[in-house]
C-alpha cells in the first residue's frame, strides 16, 4: 500500500511517499481502508519535532481518518464493510491504517467520508474548549481566534448555537466573511487592527468572558488583556510556535483563569468528559444544524503541499488528504 513517511524531523521535504505492507489488526483493533484523512496542525508540529511526546521518525503521520473497515482483530464486535471515522495516534496518511476499535465513531447522518474526516478532532476540541473546559453560558461573549480554521469554524457555530455573542478573528476579509456566515456577531481582521482595542470597543470596556486560543505567543498574552474580570482563556494550541507567558499579576487581580486543553491527553485521562459531547455533536451534524466546513482536498502524494498550505495560513475550513 502507499503511505506517507516522515523520514526525519524537519521541513516538508521530509515527507516521502513510500510502499509499505498493509497493516494487520491485533486484538482489539481494526484495519480501515482510508477514504479520507484529516490534516491537522498537530501533524505539522510532529513533523517539525515540536510536538511534546510526538512520534519519532520514521513514522506515518495522521490522527483522524474516515473509511471502511477492511479487517477485524480478535475480540472486536465490528463488521467488515462498516463505514466509520476514527481517532488514531498516527498512521492516517495511508491507504490502510490500524486503529484501536475503541476509537471508532459512527459517521453522523449521511456525511461524506471527506466531511467525516473533519469531525472528531475539530468538533470534539471545539465543544470541549467551549463547554466542558470553558464553561460557556448563554449570553456570555466569546473571542475565537483563527475563526475560519477547522476548530475555529466549528467553535463559531457551537458558540452561536449556545446563544453566546461571538467575536471572531481572522487574517483576511474572506475568512471573516466565512465566520460571519457561520454566525459570528463581530469580526476582527487582526492583521489590520489591534484585537484588544476592538474587543474593548465592542464590549464597552467590559472584555470577553471566554477566549479560545490556538495561537500562543503574543496573541495569548494580549488575549488575557481582552478578558473580563473572572474571565477564562482556554489554550489549545501554539500555531505561532511560541508559548504564551501569562502575567500572573493580571491573573491575580483580575481573577482570571488560563486553562490548558489537549485532546489526546484529555481522552486518556477523562474519556467520559471528552466523549460525552459525541451524541449531541452527532445529532446536530446529522440534522444539518451544524456543518463541517471543508477546505481544500489534496491527493495523498501532495501531503507536503497540504502542510505548506496550512503553515502559510492560506487554509480555511478542514484540509483533507485523499489516498
Amino acid at each position: 500500500m502507499r503511505a506517507l513517511t516522515v523520514t526525519e524531523h524537519g521541513d516538508t521535504d521530509v515527507l516521502e511517499l513510500t510502499e509499505q505492507d498493509r497493516p494487520v489488526p491485533g486484538e482489539g483493533e481494526v484495519c480501515i481502508e482510508v477514504k479520507a484523512a484529516g490534516v491537522n496542525f498537530a501533524d505539522i508540529m510532529q513533523r517539525r519535532g515540536e510536538y511534546l511526546g510526538g512520534p519519532e521518525p520514521p513514522y506515518t503521520p495522521g490522527m483522524e481518518v474516515a473509511g471502511v473497515i477492511s479487517e477485524v482483530g480478535e475480540g472486536v464486535d465490528r463488521s467488515v464493510g462498516e463505514a466509520v471515522v476514527a481517532l488514531a495516534a498516527s498512521g492516517g496518511y495511508a491507504e490502510y491504517t490500524v486503529v484501536d476499535a475503541r476509537s471508532l465513531l459512527e459517521i453522523p447522518g449521511d456525511l461524506s467520508f471527506e466531511a467525516a474526516a473533519g469531525f472528531p478532532i475539530q468538533w470534539l476540541t471545539a465543544h470541549n474548549c467551549l463547554h466542558e473546559w470553558g464553561e460557556l453560558s448563554a449570553g456570555e461573549t466569546v473571542l475565537i481566534h483563527a475563526a475560519a480554521g477547522g476548530v475555529g469554524s466549528a467553535a463559531v457555530q457551537l458558540a452561536t448555537e449556545a446563544d453566546a455573542t461571538v467575536i471572531a478573528t481572522a487574517s483576511t476579509p474572506e475568512k471573516l466573511s466565512m465566520a460571519d456566515d457561520l454566525g459570528a456577531d463581530y469580526g476582527i481582521r487582526y492583521t489590520e487592527e489591534d484585537f484588544v482595542d476592538r474587543v474593548e470597543e465592542i464590549t464597552d470596556g467590559d472584555g470577553v468572558d471566554l477566549v479560545l486560543d490556538s495561537v500562543g505567543g503574543e496573541t495569548s498574552n494580549k488575549s488575557l488583556s481582552a478578558l473580563s474580570p473572572f474571565g477564562r482563556m482556554v489554550s489549545y494550541g501554539a500555531a505561532s510556535g511560541e508559548p504564551g507567558r501569562p502575567n500572573t499579576v493580571d491573573l491575580l487581580f483580575g481573577n482570571k483563569r488560563v486553562i490548558g486543553y489537549h485532546l489526546g491527553r484529555a481522552i486518556g485521562a477523562m474519556p467520559t468528559k471528552v466523549m460525552g459531547a459525541v451524541p449531541k455533536l452527532t445529532e446536530l451534524l446529522a440534522s444539518g444544524t451544524l456543518e463541517i466546513q471543508l477546505g481544500r482536498r489534496f491527493d495523498l502524494e501532495d501531503a507536503a503541499e497540504a502542510h505548506r498550505f496550512i503553515e502559510n495560513r492560506d487554509s480555511s475550513g478542514k484540509v483533507i488528504l485523499i489516498p
